[in-house]
């Protein structure tokens, strides 16, 4: 068992979200859901708490009311080995009401902030060739959704 879980607060879209963070995500599924009952503070029979997971992580989305909301102060970076997952997974994380933002980062249609980005990234910022990590943070502060290829070419010096 996982000891430290992420807790998701939505509104009232808990069972939705979860649905579609697993159909994004390999190895993926729901595990649990609970619902309100008489006397809460929703409806009796509302989803109260879904467990579930996404390629082997455990997480729990609530449906607490209007209260909170998700800011960039918390994201989920995701390692997307090869452009073609970057791009997967960013064009699901964005439609339907999601934003794309800047260095990889996005929100999705619940406003929930992601990082996708392929590991050679940190591999190229950390090069010891500080001119080459310098090309490729510059490279990386003017792309939206991360191109692998426009690293490499700037890391390579083209």
């Amino acid at each position: 068992m996982q000891r430290i879980t992420p807790c998701l607060w939505f509104d009232d879209q808990a069972e939705e979200a979860a649905r579609f963070y697993v159909s994004v995500f390999p190895n993926s599924e729901i595990v649990h859901v609970s619902r309100y009952g008489e006397g809460a503070p929703m409806p009796a029979g509302t989803v109260l708490v879904v467990l579930f997971r996404l390629d082997g992580v455990d997480f729990q989305a609530l449906n607490g009311g209007p209260a909170f909301t998700f800011s960039e102060a918390v994201s989920f970076y995701v390692n997307a080995d090869d452009q073609a997952e970057i791009d997967r997974l960013w064009d699901t994380l964005i439609a339907d009401g999601g934003q794309p933002s800047q260095c990889g980062w996005l929100k999705d249609k619940y406003g929930l902030s992601w990082q996708i980005v392929p590991p050679v990234l940190n591999e190229m910022l950390e090069d010891p060739d500080v001119e080459k990590a310098r090309r490729v943070m510059q490279s990386m502060l003017g792309m939206s959704k991360l191109d692998i290829a426009a690293l490499q070419a700037a890391y390579r010096g083209d």
